[in-house]
């Protein structure tokens, strides 16, 4: 099985209050989908109102983040999932639900996770 991550960038939901509600109630009952079928990893979107912060390899913190990183806005989940079929399925499902395209990225094997 691989995992996957389905996201997209809080920029992307550019939605009325009411259609926001909508898409969070919707987006809510696919993740119980992805639960109720097994695949279910992690999900949640990104804290926007508080900076990130970079820790060093000496411990050391710094309020900035790395240049490419910059902008880390909306929401994500991982699902572990048997093919890239299945991947785009769900992802299809939660731009539905959304209102919005979902970036789709495989992470690399790791035996210890």
């Amino acid at each position: 099985m691989t995992k996957y991550l389905i996201s997209f960038p809080g920029s992307a939901m550019n939605l009325s209050p009411e259609e926001f509600e909508a898409a969070g109630r919707d987006a809510h009952a696919v993740l119980q989908e992805a639960k109720d079928a097994g695949v279910y990893v992690f999900g949640g979107g990104i804290a926007e109102d508080v900076p990130p912060f970079r820790v060093q390899v000496d411990g050391s913190v710094t309020d900035d983040t790395y240049p490419e990183t910059r902008i880390l806005t909306g929401g994500s989940m991982i699902l572990e999932l048997g093919s890239r079929a299945e991947a785009i399925e769900w992802a299809e499902k939660t731009a539905v639900a959304c209102r919005c395209a979902q970036e789709v990225r495989e992470f690399m094997y790791d035996p210890e996770s």
